[in-house]
Parts: C-alpha cells; structure tokens; sequence
C-alpha cells in the first residue's frame, strides 16, 4: 500500500514539475552532436539561464523538415542555402553565422585517383570521376551532402555508374563504408576527427575555399507556428552569438584539435586565429 501511495504521488506531481521545466528543442546536424560539442557547451547555457536543450540531432535535410512542421524552436545546421531558403519561405526569421569548419576529402592511401595532387577541391572530383574510382556519397539530403552535390556541379559532373556508391546513411556509417571499401567520400572534419576506425583511410585533400563549412542558427517563425518557444529560443541564440558562447565554441577540443571555429560578427577575431583554424588533423 505504501509503495502505491508512493506511485500515485509521483504520478500526480512529477508531472506538472516536467510541465514547468524550462526547455527549447533544437533540430541540428549529426556533426554538432556526434563532436560531442554540445555535450561541452549547452551545460554552460542551462548553468546561465536555467533553459535546457533538447537536441534532435538528423541530417541537416531532415532538420528543416521538421523545423518546417514546427516541431522545433530552433535551427543549426550547415547548409546555407537551405537555410536561406528556409528563412525566405517564412519559417525561420533571424538566421545568425555561429560558426564554421571545413570538409575534407578522404580515401585510400594508395590515392588510385591521386586527389592529393588536384589543385582545388573542384580538381580532385574530376581525377575521382575521369579514372572512375570508387566514391561513396551519404545520398541522405545532409548538408554534407548537399555539399557534395554542389561540388560535382562545380566540376560539370552528374556522378553515376559502378564506381558511385550511395550509403544513404550519416557520416559515421558512410565512413565505415569508405573504409571497408577502400572508396573516396566527403566528410565534415569535426567528424573525421572522432572517427576511430580509420584503417587506411587517409585525409587526401583539403584547404580549397569551396569547402569552406559554415555553421547558422534560425529561430523558428511563430507566424507559422504560434507554439514556438520564441523568448526561450532567443535567448539561445543571442547566448551562441555571445562572446561566452563564442569562447565556449572556440575552447572546444577533440583529441587537441579545434573541431569548430567561431564566426559571429567581429567576436570571432577577439577569441581564435582564424587563420589557424580550422587546424588540420589526420
């Protein structure tokens, strides 16, 4: 009897206490979660203001899906001109640069396609293409993959064929792909970082300005979606644009390196050489 009476004080007041909770729901990519940044920086946002931070963590495709469906408060993806887009359609208003890093190219360190010798990222696609060695594409709408897509346009190329393999998985699986297949892929160097089963996988190309990796944050519109936690996803935002938030972003390391570098207004300048970053790591 006692351990019923227990139960049903639980159930009467523990759910009005999670009623009250304080919270915003953030609809980002698996790149910002799977770093582990979020891990490092939201308990410093909660610790400020007593919000917490529910991350959904997809591609960033399915971010501004759900964004769009109002089942977020707040973006932070990577992919600018789906955000753009996203913001022109009426979902989003305030988009803000928080922060940036860059994608790589990776492969087989026998490099069949000798990428490591193209002159830009639009270069090394086209020796991929021209001797049709294998690539393995994420396929998943990501903002990796919108990348991706982006480039071989650049090069003039529609990727088809045996050699063209598409995962339709995230950067971790695809990846796992890369390296059981001995393929080339694109990857965001957050994630390359973390990822542990290199085998031979090598970074093969990097530093072009075409793949520059720009992070932004939208606050999602409450004309569309009146439910919107706008006050809370505001202060969210402000505090990622904020010298703490930007300083907290910059101070995040995987393995020693700076996996994301801080990109608001002039902050950025007063916190991280961005010339130095992001610093390369194999």
């Amino acid at each position: 009897m006692k351990h019923l009476l227990c139960a049903l004080f639980l159930a009467v007041f523990a759910a009005p206490l999670l009623a009250g909770e304080k919270y915003i729901t953030l609809a980002s990519t698996t790149s910002t979660q799977n770093s582990g940044l979020f891990d490092a920086i939201l308990p410093l946002f909660t610790a400020k203001t007593g919000i917490k931070v529910r991350v959904v963590a997809v591609g960033t495709g399915q971010a501004l899906r759900i964004a769009r469906n109002g089942d977020a408060d707040a973006l932070l993806v990577h992919h600018r001109p789906s955000e753009e887009a996203f913001v022109a359609e009426g979902y989003g208003i305030d988009r803000l640069d928080v922060m940036y890093n860059d994608f790589i190219l990776v492969g087989p360190e026998t490099d069949p396609a000798q990428i490591s010798k193209a002159e830009n990222a639009i270069g090394a696609l086209s020796s991929i293409a021209h001797t049709s060695a294998n690539f393995a594409s994420r396929g998943d709408d990501s903002g990796t993959h919108k990348k991706e897509q982006e480039l071989w346009r650049a090069a003039g190329i529609s990727p088809s064929g045996r050699w063209y393999l598409e995962t339709g998985s995230g950067m971790g699986a695809t990846l796992n792909f890369s390296k059981a297949k001995l393929t080339y892929t694109l990857t965001d160097r957050g994630t390359w970082i973390t990822f542990g089963n290199k085998g031979s996988l090598k970074r093969l190309f990097s530093g072009d300005k075409s793949l520059f990796n720009p992070y932004g944050i939208i606050l999602v519109n409450p004309a569309r979606h009146p439910h919107v936690k706008l006050d809370m996803a505001r202060a969210f935002s402000d505090w990622m644009i904020s010298p703490e938030g930007q300083k907290a972003i910059s101070d995040f390391r995987i393995d020693g390196f700076q996996a994301f570098c801080p990109n608001a207004n002039n902050i950025a300048a007063e916190i991280a050489d961005r010339a130095a970053c992001p610093a390369e790591a194999d």
